[in-house]
C-alpha cells in the first residue's frame, strides 16, 4: 500500500474508534496522514514492558496481546486485541515506559501514531481526551475482574469466566443454545487465567465430566448452564 492508500484506510478505521468519533472530516484526514503502517510477524514482538516508547497503536489487521512476562519467560496474559482496537494509550498520555509487552498473536498490521501528533488532535478537539478516558476506564474494570477471579475463584471458575467473556464477543450459539468459540490451548488457557498449565488440564477434565464444556473439531462447546459456577 502507498502512503495515499494508507492514510484512507486509516481515516475509516478512525471513524470506528471511539476516541476519535467526534472528530471532524478535516481533523480525521489530517490524522490519519500522521499515521505509519507498520507489520509485524506473528509471534513478534511489538514491544516490550518498560521500553520507552510512547506511541499509540491501532490494529489494521490481525490480533495482538497485552502480556506480563517474567525473567523465567512465564507469561501472563492481560489482554486480547483485534482488528479495530488501539492500545499503547498509558505511555501516550503520561510519557512514562510500557506497563505490558505487547505480541503479535496472529500476523497483524498496525497504525502507529506518534504522541506529538496525538496531543496536537486533543488540542483540535479536547473531547478526544475524554472519549479516551472514558476507553481507559472501562479497561480498568476489566483489569479489576481480573484481579478479583485471581483472589476470589478457583481455577476452574476462572476458565468459566474467561470463555464466557470470549463467547458473548466473538462466540457462535447453537440451536442448543451451546457457545462455540475456537479452542484455546491449555497453555493459552494457562496464560489468561494466572494458573499452572497442570492445574488447567485438571480443571479442563472436571468441567467436561460436568458438560460444562465440549470439545469439538478445533472449538469449544460451552453450555449455556456455564453462569451458574461463578
Amino acid at each position: 500500500m502507498g502512503k495515499d492508500t494508507d492514510s484512507v484506510i486509516i481515516k475509516g478505521f478512525l471513524k470506528e474508534i471511539p476516541i476519535f468519533k467526534s472528530l471532524s472530516d478535516r481533523h480525521l484526514s489530517r490524522l490519519s496522514e500522521n499515521f505509519i503502517v507498520c507489520r509485524v510477524n506473528r509471534g513478534e514482538t511489538i514491544f516490550h514492558q518498560s521500553d520507552d516508547s510512547t506511541d499509540l497503536y491501532m490494529i489494521l489487521d490481525g490480533a495482538v496481546r497485552a502480556s506480563l512476562v517474567n525473567e523465567d519467560g512465564e507469561e501472563l496474559i492481560l489482554a486480547a486485541f483485534n482488528r479495530g482496537d488501539f492500545f499503547g494509550e498509558m505511555s501516550l498520555l503520561d510519557g512514562k515506559p510500557r506497563s505490558a509487552t505487547m505480541i503479535a498473536v496472529d500476523a497483524a498490521t498496525v497504525g502507529v501514531l506518534k504522541r506529538d501528533a496525538f496531543l496536537q488532535a486533543v488540542k483540535d478537539d479536547p473531547i478526544i481526551a475524554i472519549d479516551l478516558l472514558s476507553a481507559m476506564v472501562q479497561r480498568m474494570r476489566m483489569a479489576d475482574g481480573m484481579i478479583e477471579s485471581l483472589a476470589f475463584l478457583d481455577v476452574g471458575q476462572r476458565l468459566v469466566r474467561l470463555l464466557m467473556q470470549i463467547a458473548r464477543t466473538a462466540g457462535e450459539k447453537d440451536q442448543s443454545g451451546f457457545f462455540r468459540i475456537k479452542r484455546l490451548t491449555h497453555r493459552e488457557l494457562a496464560a489468561r487465567t494466572g494458573a499452572s498449565r497442570e492445574a488447567v488440564s485438571k480443571a479442563m477434565k472436571v468441567l467436561v465430566f460436568r458438560g460444562v464444556i465440549k470439545e469439538n473439531e478445533g472449538h469449544f462447546l460451552l453450555s449455556p448452564l456455564a453462569e451458574e459456577i461463578l
